[in-house]
């Protein structure tokens, strides 16, 4: 069943009862909903408790007014800790791919109430073959765009060939989030993150490579990596018991072979 927390700005489900000892946080175009087959399961919700989150702009949660970055969104969840959402005194996050980015912005945020972070999939650090510089063709198109010289409708019809299957998804307020987010760097957030955290990747994720993952494994202090065999980007669906048990403590593997 569907339900309001941070004062009525933010929606969402509870799995379980009692105190939510778990806070769930979906990647970019997904709901709490990735998070059912995690904390629905009885193993979880016969003796514990989560809260999942649909973030701003997503679910039934109202886009946010501006664009804003993650930090924006991290700040904006801090009234989930003033008591009336029935968080226990300190909390794990879980954070797929954008929620992970979240999550490590809360980190900083509100370190006294967080207890551990178990992120999946998220691009933490840029992947090593990324190509980040645009063609020739369409910086010029830009910069002519910028002065007026270009009609907003051929500068997205180029955004709609060039762009990243999210980025053409997006709309309006989303998609100025989506660029904010994408402009921003993790690495001195990560070497700040004083509590333990957990990474959980799908070998096969082509989205965010395992390499990111060690890399900012390299960044961390109190940390472990937990490589899932045959699964994707979509860790929370693909593969919600892997997942659940290192919530729980509970890995076989604590630490994958590779690092």
């Amino acid at each position: 069943m569907l339900k309001s927390f941070a004062g009525g700005r933010i929606f969402g489900a509870t799995w379980g009862s009692g105190a939510a000892t778990v806070v769930a946080l979906h990647g970019w175009q997904r709901t709490h909903h990735d998070f059912s087959a995690v904390f629905g399961d009885p193993a979880f919700a016969g003796a514990h408790a989560a809260i999942g989150l649909d973030l701003f702009g997503f679910g039934a949660t109202p886009p946010p007014p501006e664009p804003w970055g993650t930090e924006e969104y991290a700040r904006h969840l801090l009234p989930l800790f003033d008591g009336a959402d029935g968080l226990a005194e300190r909390v794990t996050i879980v954070g797929h791919s954008f929620g992970g980015r979240v999550a490590v912005r809360l980190a900083a945020m509100a370190p006294d109430r967080i207890e551990r972070l178990v992120l999946t999939g998220v691009p933490l650090l840029d992947r090593a073959d990324r190509h980040a510089t645009p063609s020739l063709s369409y910086r010029v198109v830009r910069f002519l765009h910028r002065r007026g010289l270009v009609a907003d409708s051929r500068m997205e019809s180029l955004r709609q060939r060039h762009g990243s299957a999210d980025y053409r998804a997006a709309q309006g307020v989303m998609r100025g989030v989506l660029v904010a987010m994408l402009a921003e760097e993790y690495a001195d957030d990560l070497a700040a993150i004083c509590c333990p955290v957990d990474l959980v990747w799908g070998a096969n994720d082509t989205e965010v490579p395992v390499e990111v993952a060690v890399r900012a494994r390299a960044l961390l202090g109190s940390s472990t990596l937990l490589t899932l065999p045959g699964v994707g980007h979509l860790t929370p669906t693909e593969a919600p018991a892997a997942l659940r048990r290192v919530v729980l403590g509970q890995a076989d593997q604590p630490v994958d072979e590779l690092t």
